[in-house]
């Protein structure tokens, strides 16, 4: 195992999915000569050349068209959107001909095409560049949506996407690229479909995905040294499919859930777990499932009302002492 940066792990994924298939190209906005926005390509370029790393203008629905486009024709795309807040100029082709040509087509046609993209609240980046887009994806039926906590399941989830002949959307978060993890040495393919137990408890779930999942991780930590509440967490890693029987298997060991995300509540993440929970968890529930999600604002650009729209670990540790009657 070697300790690498998350971006590191991305490059890693990238080098070794292009050494071994000459189909796999990457495409986006400043892929080649400068590496990527956050390193993901680095060096690539030089390697590989400029018809299989391709620098693109910036036009995201003409350049994402023409990647998938091409794996309609056996080219497997890793196609880098700079940001995700600039994916909604691409949702034409990602939702109307990527997600839905296998069933169009009656199976003739597959779309094996990968968009990775960043997203999240950054560092004052304002409303236009602070986006959680997580839920618009995960509700287009025909697409995976995939979303790494972690270096080792960076690298793992971008190789299996790249070799899936679904099209494969990863979720990627801007504070996460240069965190530092542990990476097997040798190949390593991460499944696309599940969820994680990061850790044990009995008294409560908490449910996150990558940069909330840290935040769950972090509450767990406090609850159990502070006040005595032992929390499991649970990596959501797999946004669609959702993985309903480890909500089920989890939320039916501890009789309580708490669901965590950094985008806004309204029709989002929590929403749709807390709705499976409902649904299939009802009688073993001793108290109603709670959301921590973002304020229903635009993020705002001053640095301390963007730190007062989002949530944290705190946040978190006073949803669970409110279950308990704290």
């Amino acid at each position: 195992m070697a300790e690498i940066m998350y971006w590191e792990a991305l490059r890693r994924a990238h080098d070794e999915e292009m050494a071994r298939d000459p189909l796999v190209i990457c495409m986006g906005e400043d892929i080649g000569v400068a590496g990527g926005t956050y390193k993901a390509t680095k060096g690539l370029w030089d390697k590989y050349g400029p018809e299989r790393v391709i620098d693109t203008p910036i036009s995201e629905n003409s350049f994402t068209g023409i990647g998938i486009g091409a794996s309609f024709l056996g080219v497997r795309p890793i196609i880098e959107l700079m940001s995700v807040n600039f994916a909604w100029l691409a949702m034409d082709q990602i939702f109307n001909s990527a997600a839905k040509v296998r069933y169009m087509s009656g199976g003739q046609l597959t779309a094996p095409v990968v968009i990775r993209s960043p997203g999240g609240t950054a560092h004052q980046l304002g409303a236009q560049h602070s986006a959680r887009m997580e839920k618009v994806f995960m509700g287009v039926a025909g697409l995976r949506v995939v979303t790494p906590s972690n270096p080792k399941q960076a690298y793992g989830l971008l190789k299996s996407a790249v070799r899936c002949n679904d099209p494969v959307f990863i979720n990627e978060h801007e504070l996460m690229y240069n965190m530092k993890g542990e990476v097997p040495d040798g190949e390593y393919f991460h499944p696309l479909e599940g969820s994680e137990v990061t850790r044990q408890g009995r008294d409560v779930t908490l449910l996150g995905y990558n940069i909330s999942l840290h935040w769950c991780m972090q509450a767990a930590e406090i609850l159990s040294k502070q006040h005595g509440i032992e929390a499991e967490v649970v990596d959501l890693y797999s946004l669609a499919p959702l993985d309903r029987a480890g909500i089920r298997e989890s939320v039916g060991n501890t009789h309580r859930a708490v669901i965590v995300e950094e985008a806004e509540a309204p029709v989002g993440v929590g929403s749709e777990v807390m709705a499976i929970i409902n649904e299939e968890c009802f009688f073993d529930l001793d108290a109603a499932p709670v959301r921590v999600s973002a304020k229903h604002v635009p993020t705002p650009f001053n640095h301390t009302l963007e730190k007062a729209s989002i949530p944290n670990a705190k946040d978190v540790v006073a949803a669970v002492l409110k279950m308990f009657g704290k």
